[in-house]
């Protein structure tokens, strides 16, 4: 007791001060990895900020597993690949800035969505489409199936059901969740889709402006033209100064402003193919077993346990139509049981046998009655009382009944009962089809008629088959396919990744980067102007996490190397960072400001060199050109076949001061410097008013719908760049 009461009195204050250090260490340490993480620490845990508010990480991949969902939905698609994820990933991110800059103008304009409106999209008659198009596997639930048409109390009876039976409406609760997201969805969006319709209700197209427009239309001329392209003079003869770049940027301002940051890097691409060494190991094994597949009795189980693709073996005959293989006319033209390969064909070396050869139908038009033995795996009647009741059937036809008179009688096909008992059959469908069914609609003759007697569960029974008419007969084939797909091994992949991985290792900086790239002629490619909230870069697919390396670096840094799917390793050298506002000239823009640039100090030269031309001969003779001639420019159309889009050369071909047979001075187009001469303009008049007002009433209505369309397009981009966001491209 002396000895711990010594210590109390000499250790005491030191032991406080330990324990109170640990239990602050402890708080900060917790604070910093919760909800207080980013007031203890510089990391961010939102992923943007709308407006002043934070949207949180949870908040938006809710968000994105919501337009995930739907999509697969909607799309009947269970799995979704990277490029269709990527693209909701950023749908999402425009949609919830969208959504933001909405709900304030909505609130300053006293747009609301009341509650009983609300009840009435998700449980009205007339609820939003996407709850009245709900469907789980492609299949729409809320249709009554006496009426076919929407339900809503279907809607009301499943709630329920969610409530007090729902392991036995939903067991795995994905039919809930999928349907709590229809809902969310569609109650958040309906001030957004009230505002988006106040501006399509405000379109209006005065008859005037459509009267111009059908008179525009009618409005033709004949031109001849020189054109002298910009390459008549050399670029070394055109300077470009960083100034004359910076006054173009001034004068486009639209063209160069960027409403988000953006970056742009130059990459090299190594991508991921199969070397000799994968190609030999996928012959070889061919090879290998070549001659087994030349005696093996049963064809089917030897490729099924042999190939690598899934649909190697199929009974189908295949015709000259039918059979797309390059290797087509070869493999028709072999014996029975010849062995063609190894060849390669869609990513794998194949080795393809001929198991059978008939001349065949490529279509079969049948008609049947059907008597069943058995419907869903369950016996309805005995074989004799099946054969009785088709015995029936098939003594009226002999007494001289109409065939479609006996099927609606006696056939038990629902699918063919209101047809007169009617299929058509193509020659790659007869697999697909009872077997006995199918070789008699094939094999038999037209005119003729057979009696089969199926086994299988679908169409267990008796058939009573007669072949209608048949079309496209020729030689056919059929075939059995082993495939050993073409794919890199572990090895190449490591050889692929070392060659990358050296590349980033040896060349950190600018300077060095380039030289290699020119060194080992290596392909360098660029992306440019990307944004912190795409998800693609256009070339390499889905690249979010290199997208986040270049929002997290310097311009001339070098990226470690990325691995892109099973495709290709990347190394990126970032080459411009430009930040919301008016671009600057920088390394990603310079070769097309400068191209800009030059292209219209070099239409200033030509238009002052031949602009005194007395006429097109002499002006194509002086430059080495031809004079051409274009016989259908129409004042509503910017396009001129034979020229393809050129604004400038329309408008002065219709403007009334430039006189015909005179040459114009010359005009900027695309690639080159125009010279024309008007030979003629026609402007065929309208008829009265009174004889138009139908055609102009849909005329209007058409460019109606058009501006509202357009509308529609551009509204969500042009208010979301009202909104104020600070993005954080590592938290995507």
């Amino acid at each position: 007791m002396a000895v711990i009461q010594t210590i109390r009195n000499k250790y005491g204050k030191i032991a406080g001060g330990v324990i109170a250090v640990a239990l602050v260490g402890f708080i900060v340490s917790d604070a910093s990895s919760g909800s207080f993480g980013e007031f203890f620490s510089n990391r961010q845990s939102h992923v943007m900020k709308i407006n002043g508010r934070k949207v949180d990480q949870k908040e938006y991949q809710m968000r994105l597993k919501e337009y995930e969902t739907l999509y697969a939905m909607f799309n009947n698609s269970k799995n979704l690949d990277d490029a269709t994820r990527a693209q909701l990933s950023e749908q999402v991110v425009q949609q919830m800035v969208y959504e933001a800059a909405v709900e304030e103008q909505c609130d300053k304009l006293g747009i609301i969505t009341s509650d009983a409106e609300k009840k009435e999209l998700i449980y009205g008659m007339n609820a939003d489409p996407l709850v009245r198009q709900f469907q789980i596997d492609g299949q729409q639930i809320f249709i009554n199936r006496e009426t076919n048409q929407f339900d809503p109390q279907i809607i009301t009876y499943m709630e329920k059901q969610f409530v007090e039976a729902p392991q036995k409406i939903d067991p795995s609760g994905k039919l809930r969740e999928q349907w709590e997201m229809v809902k969310s969805y569609v109650m958040r969006s309906s001030r957004v889709n009230k505002y988006n319709a106040m501006f399509g209700g405000a379109i209006y197209v005065p008859s005037f402006l459509t009267k111009r427009s059908m008179q525009d239309q009618n409005s033709t001329a004949s031109i001849k033209y020189v054109k002298v392209p910009y390459t008549a003079i050399a670029d070394n003869d055109v300077k470009v100064t960083d100034d004359e770049l910076n006054d173009y940027i001034k004068k486009h301002e639209s063209l160069f402003r960027n409403d988000q940051p953006t970056r742009s890097i130059e990459y090299v691409s190594f991508d991921i193919n199969a070397s000799s060494a994968d190609t030999a190991r996928a012959v070889d094994a061919l090879n290998e077993m070549k001659a087994d597949f030349a005696t093996t009795k049963d064809v089917k189980t030897f490729v099924n346990s042999k190939t690598e693709d899934a649909n190697s073996y199929t009974e189908a005959y295949l015709n000259k139509r039918t059979f797309t293989s390059r290797n087509a006319d070869t493999l028709m033209s072999l014996p029975v049981g010849e062995i063609y390969g190894p060849y390669y064909e869609n990513g794998s070396y194949r080795l393809t046998k001929i198991t059978d050869k008939r001349v065949l139908p490529d279509s079969s038009k049948v008609r049947h009655i059907l008597v069943r033995t058995k419907a869903q795996g369950n016996e309805v009647r005995t074989d004799t009382a099946a054969k009785q009741k088709m015995d029936s059937a098939m003594a009226l036809l002999k007494a001289g009944a109409k065939f479609d008179s006996v099927v609606r009688i006696f056939s038990e096909d629902d699918g063919s009962k209101d047809k007169g008992g009617e299929y058509t059959f193509t020659l790659t469908q007869r697999p697909t089809i009872s077997k006995e069914f199918g070789d008699f609609a094939f094999e038999g003759k037209t005119g003729e008629s057979k009696l089969v007697k199926v086994s299988n569960d679908a169409y267990a029974g008796y058939h009573y088959i007669e072949v209608i008419e048949q079309h496209g007969t020729a030689p056919a084939v059929q075939i059995a396919t082993i495939a050993k797909n073409l794919i890199p091994s572990d090895s190449t992949v490591n050889a692929i990744y070392g060659k990358a991985n050296e590349f980033a290792g040896k060349n950190t900086t600018p300077e060095a980067f380039d030289a290699t790239v020119k060194k080992e002629n290596l392909q360098k490619r660029m992306g440019d102007g990307v944004k912190v909230t795409n998800f693609t870069i256009q070339g390499l697919g889905s690249s979010r996490e290199v997208i986040r390396w270049m929002f997290d670096h310097k311009v001339g840094e070098v990226s470690p190397v990325f691995q892109l799917g099973d495709e290709r390793y990347v190394v990126a050298k970032l080459t411009a960072i430009e930040e919301k506002g008016i671009a600057k000239v920088n390394a990603a823009n310079r070769q097309l400001l400068e191209q800009r640039v030059r292209e219209e100090k070099k239409a200033e030269l030509i238009a002052k060199k031949y602009g005194s031309s007395a006429s097109l001969e002499a002006l194509a003779q002086s430059t080495g050109q031809t004079v051409q001639q274009s016989d259908s420019v129409t004042l509503a159309a910017a396009y001129i076949p034979n020229l393809g889009y050129e604004p400038k050369v329309v408008g002065y071909t219709f403007n009334q001061s430039f006189q015909p047979n005179t040459v114009s001075p010359g005009l900027k187009g695309q690639g080159g410097v125009y010279f024309i001469t008007v030979l003629n303009r026609t402007v065929n008049p309208l008829p009265p008013d009174n004889a138009m007002e139908g055609i102009i009433r849909m005329q209007r209505q058409q460019q109606e719908m058009q501006m509202k369309n357009t509308v529609s397009q551009v509204l969500q981009q042009t208010v979301a760049k009202k909104a104020d966001v600070e993005y954080v491209p590592a938290n995507f």
